[in-house]
């Protein structure tokens, strides 16, 4: 179990960074968004390259932060059900739905997306749209993010028994009911003078 849990803390640390270090491109995305509508209104030009470089920017954080979004419990559930149950049923139905659903998934992605990133390749495939811009770096990154995914599916499926058999501390506990801003506030220190 040593070996698997060190597994999951690489896996881990890998979607960290790489989650956190795609975020920037949020910011790219709409410098040049704002940037091509000033050009556009300006000068009455546009290029179909720069609107494909935007969606190129925008699905590469998508696909590339998704992982790390499963790690820190972000992803879509629906509370109102989940906040019902104890605390062991949610890690048995998470562990359950990890293998099940999100394993099986992710899988089946990935495998279909090597031959359509080698064709893509291959052929040097590029958008239909008039200037338009090469297609297989765009399509190169749903491999790499559902590949992270599985790699993350993994993880998760490890902590989760490890919470499970009582090896580890649940590491989404403070995820799952963080402190209200009233409870930060409480404890924290007042400042001198006050």
């Amino acid at each position: 179990m040593d070996i698997l849990l060190a597994l999951s803390r690489f896996v881990d640390r890998i979607n960290e960074v790489i989650g956190k270090s795609v975020s920037w491109l949020i910011l790219a995305s709409v410098l040049i968004s704002a940037g091509n509508a000033v050009i556009r209104k300006t000068f009455d030009i546009s290029s179909n390259a720069w609107l494909e470089v935007q969606w190129y920017l925008y699905g590469t954080v998508f696909l590339l932060a998704a992982a790390y979004t499963l790690q820190k419990n972000e992803h879509v559930r629906i509370d109102f059900i989940s906040n019902m149950l104890t605390k062991r049923t949610r890690d048995w139905v998470d562990l359950i739905c990890h293998i099940v659903f999100l394993l099986p998934f992710t899988f089946l992605i990935t495998y279909l997306a090597v031959p359509w990133v080698l064709k893509s390749m291959n052929s040097g495939e590029i958008s239909a749209n008039a200037g338009g811009l090469i297609l297989w770096p765009a399509k190169i990154m749903v491999l790499i993010g559902f590949t992270l995914l599985t790699l993350q599916g993994f993880s998760e499926i490890i902590k989760r028994w490890a919470v499970i058999i009582g090896r580890i501390d649940d590491p989404m506990e403070t995820h799952i009911n963080p402190p209200s801003v009233e409870e930060m506030l409480a404890g924290m220190p007042r400042e001198q003078g006050k």
